[in-house]
């Protein structure tokens, strides 16, 4: 009796994990499939990378060589 009712308890919990499984399996594939739409009509455009100024780039670094050798200071 008792090994009959773990053995329907595996098979449930077998169906029940297969089940997840596949929702889950189902679930990717219509996100990809989603994506793959979106990126058709909405693909992305590349991007152009913004020229800093020297100058500016130079007063950020001094900024943080002086907030370094205060910070050691202390």
């Amino acid at each position: 009796m008792e090994l009959h009712l773990v053995e329907e308890a595996t098979k449930f919990m077998l169906l029940g994990m297969g089940i997840v499984f596949l929702f889950l399996y189902i679930l990717v594939l219509l996100m990809q499939l989603q994506a793959k739409i979106i990126n058709r009509f909405f693909p992305e455009k590349p991007s152009t990378p913004v020229a800093q100024n020297d100058s500016e780039n130079n007063a950020h670094i001094a900024a943080i060589i002086a907030a370094i050798a205060e910070y050691r200071k202390h």
